[in-house]
């Protein structure tokens, strides 16, 4: 869509959406008394609780025939799944803000990209050169960033495994990826998001239970009474709603490329809000080397898939009726 068409206050949504989004990582750091697991499930659980009403909403909006597919097995299952997978996501990611900084984990949750390009090698089909590149790219880029391996930026130290953790938090979101553009092809949004979500948010409270020793602590639903309920309020409506709600507004307008590229920005933007809010602070020399490789690296993924699917377009020819 040419950017003359798109009405003027789309770009405010886009935004407020990417901030939104990247400012979840900042405050994870900032309330990181709770056990991480435990964390994670309570962002989820508050965002689900916001999206109840909405899905409630929309669901008494749609026809009949989508009701019924909604109870399918195969759709319940799709659900499960991409809950299961957003629990994995979160999981490993917020896990990873303990063991390492807020820059590098970052970095590597949002290099789902080449997790993706990794896959289609092995499954789909070849790279072309630019997909090439930017694989390339991306791991020269990762590989820098690891030579701040104990290096102290803020009150965490970089660490290769918690750089690990992220990346795998970057691998499941791809199984939510994948069910998220299977199911919402005809499901709509807020109907999609609301189970997900809370299948995530439930299924992370027995993994801090026998995971993290001080769960007892908090309790599975403690936010109700904890002091930091007002950041989780502020996880769950800033980088929950108006963060992802906001970039699947956004693409009515604008084109999933730019969203794409956009949300690559979240390392960057998160990084400034955490040195700016939190008290992060600042990557170390090898991380501002290696970081712009792995971002350019990830951004050219992007853009080497958009050609492809625009090559396969122009490529189509629809069968002439017989």
């Amino acid at each position: 869509m040419q950017s003359g068409s798109v009405p003027p206050h789309v770009w405010l949504v886009l935004g407020v959406a990417i901030g939104g989004v990247s400012s979840a990582g900042a405050i994870f750091t900032h309330v990181d008394e709770i056990p991480p697991l435990l964390r994670a499930s309570w962002r989820l659980q508050l965002t689900a609780l916001i999206l109840a009403p909405l899905a409630l909403w929309q669901y008494n909006s749609i026809e009949g025939d989508v009701k019924e597919k909604l109870l399918k097995p195969s759709t319940i299952k799709i659900l499960a799944g991409s809950g299961a997978f957003l629990a994995l996501h979160f999981g490993f990611w917020v896990t990873s803000l303990d063991y390492t900084s807020l820059t590098h984990s970052l970095l590597f949750v949002t290099a789902h990209p080449l997790v993706i390009l990794i896959g289609m090698f092995f499954f789909v089909r070849k790279p072309n050169r630019m997909e090439l590149f930017g694989g390339i790219a991306a791991f020269t880029g990762a590989a820098i960033s690891m030579l701040d391996a104990g290096d102290v930026q803020g009150d965490r130290s970089v660490t290769v495994f918690g750089d690990q953790l992220a990346f795998f938090g970057a691998v499941f979101v791809v199984g939510y990826i994948v069910c998220g553009r299977i199911l919402r092809e005809w499901m709509p949004l807020f109907v999609y998001a609301f189970p997900v979500t809370l299948i995530g948010g439930l299924l992370l409270l027995p993994a801090s239970w026998l995971l993290e020793s001080n769960f007892s602590d908090f309790g599975a639903f403690g936010y109700f009474t904890h002091h930091t309920l007002w950041w989780f309020v502020l996880l769950a409506f800033i980088a929950g709603i108006l963060g992802h709600t906001g970039l699947n507004y956004c693409l009515k307008y604008v084109s999933p490329l730019l969203i794409s590229i956009s949300v690559t920005l979240e390392p960057l933007l998160g990084s400034l809000i955490g040195w700016m809010f939190f008290s992060t602070g600042v990557p170390g020399m090898w991380t501002w080397i290696g970081g712009p490789i792995l971002m350019l690296g990830i951004i050219s993924i992007i853009y080497g898939e958009h050609l492809t699917y625009q090559t396969s377009i122009d490529n189509y020819t629809p069968m002439e009726a017989e």
